[in-house]
């Protein structure tokens, strides 16, 4: 059955058969049916969107007449994003493992299509790696699969993977290696990545040389055994909580980082429960976790930091007016960093879609856009290592700003200040906030 729908979706999406979807649907112009695939992806639609997306990945256009900034690699990219959302919001569990295989597909098709000047080809690998990752109970073998990959890009370039997420995916490389017994590619592993290594992964590199000569399974029930004399064993506890992980017993490896926060409610021991509970998409629980570890904080990077990532997680609840809260408090505490900025842009940027979320768009909610303009803006003015990231979003956000004929009909002239609140619509009211027209 699975097969059978995998064959229907890719037919449908963008094999080379005769049923290939090589041209625009229903007529269209590449532009006219590139701007409605665009604005149903901003949007969250991604039924829609995918209709008027499809072709794309057939025909492989570089460019689309009439639109200068066009990016193959850019729709590549929302495209296995909108296989990704829609295989989420699957019940059924054959259609969700068919739309993350036709993600999964798309995610090939642009390796093998796209250069290494045209696409950070270890970047879309290591995308790919974490989509195997994070569906791997929707994907066949998709933890091996991901495993593959992440040492596919050791391999490629050793330094990188290493440096990843602080040391993340490198340590869990070498813990698979470690509990499948292989000996020699761990030392190998463990000779190169040491003269890169931050703390964590120093820690896991030593971990690793305690592990290698005994057997992971034999070693659990030892550290049980002594856990049960001694059950308020802080290092018994983290190092079975290592090797649970490493197992892949996921519950007894929460139980026991519970057990830690328990003991020893310190900053460590909080956020890993706040990352426990991301990992679940808990966000309501993992912000309580986030703000205890903001206040248990060892420094105000650290602190300004996790005060962004409540911001961010208060995003993806849409309570956007909290979310806006914590990215101001975020840049109180830094206020050379753009990034707070950048986070408020977005979180006005996501009200819109919010709002439009049952009708049209309108030209009074594509004059918020000039406020998430206006804090690109102050996020480029006092921190200029965000330019570029700056730059990618006035590239996405430019092209629904309010036009001529929006501006006329409306009275707004160049440089006057008009109010973002909820005189036009209601869901706006709590933004409170003026811009100036462009």
């Amino acid at each position: 059955m699975k097969q059978y729908i995998v064959i229907i979706l890719f037919i449908a999406g963008f094999s080379t058969t005769a049923m290939a979807q090589s041209e625009p649907p229903y007529g269209m112009s590449e532009i006219e049916a590139y701007s409605i695939f665009y604005d149903n992806y901003r949007q969250g639609d991604y039924n829609m969107a995918l209709q008027f997306g499809k072709w794309m990945l057939e025909k492989k256009p570089r460019e689309i007449e009439g639109f200068g900034r066009f990016s193959l690699p850019t729709q590549y990219d929302r495209m296995r994003r909108i296989y990704t959302e829609i295989a989420e919001q699957q019940e059924d569990p054959s259609l969700k493992e068919a739309y993350f295989d036709t993600a999964r597909i798309v995610f090939q098709d642009a390796l093998d299509t796209f250069s290494e000047e045209e696409i950070d080809r270890f970047e879309w690998k290591f995308n790919l790696g974490q989509f195997y990752q994070r569906n791997s109970s929707f994907i066949e073998d998709g933890m091996d699969k991901a495993y593959s990959m992440y040492e596919e890009l050791f391999n490629e370039n050793p330094e990188r993977l290493s440096e990843a997420s602080d040391g993340y995916y490198a340590r869990i490389l070498l813990q698979k290696y470690v509990n499948d017994g292989e000996r020699e590619k761990a030392l190998e592993m463990i000779d190169i990545i040491e003269p890169l290594a931050g703390n964590n992964l120093q820690e896991a590199i030593s971990d690793a040389r305690d592990e290698l000569f005994s057997d992971p399974v034999e070693r659990i029930e030892f550290l049980e055994g002594q856990l049960a004399d001694d059950p308020e064993n802080t290092e018994l506890l983290n190092e079975l909580a290592t090797l649970y992980e490493g197992q892949g017993n996921r519950e007894k490896a929460i139980e026991m980082a519970e057990r830690l926060y328990e003991l020893e409610p310190n900053f460590e021991n909080t956020r890993q429960l706040a990352n426990i509970a991301m990992e679940n998409a808990d966000y309501s629980l993992a912000n309580e976790y986030l703000k205890e570890a903001a206040e248990k904080a060892p420094d105000t990077t650290t602190k300004r930091d996790i005060t962004l990532e409540i911001a961010d997680t208060y995003q993806n609840m849409e309570n956007y007016r909290q979310a806006r809260r914590y990215a101001r408090q975020a840049s109180e505490l830094d206020p050379s960093w753009g990034q707070p900025f950048i986070r408020i842009a977005r979180i006005y940027a996501g009200t819109i879609s919010s709002c439009t979320g049952t009708r049209k768009i309108d030209r009074d909610d594509r004059r918020v856009y000039w406020l998430v303009l206006d804090y690109l803006d102050r996020a480029r003015s006092v921190d200029s290592s965000v330019s570029n990231e700056v730059q990618r979003l006035y590239n996405a956000y430019e092209p629904v700003l309010p036009t001529d004929e929006d501006k006329f009909f409306r009275g707004w002239e160049a440089g006057d200040q008009i109010a973002i609140d909820g005189s036009q619509h209601e869901c706006y009211s709590w933004i409170n906030e003026t811009t100036t027209v462009r």
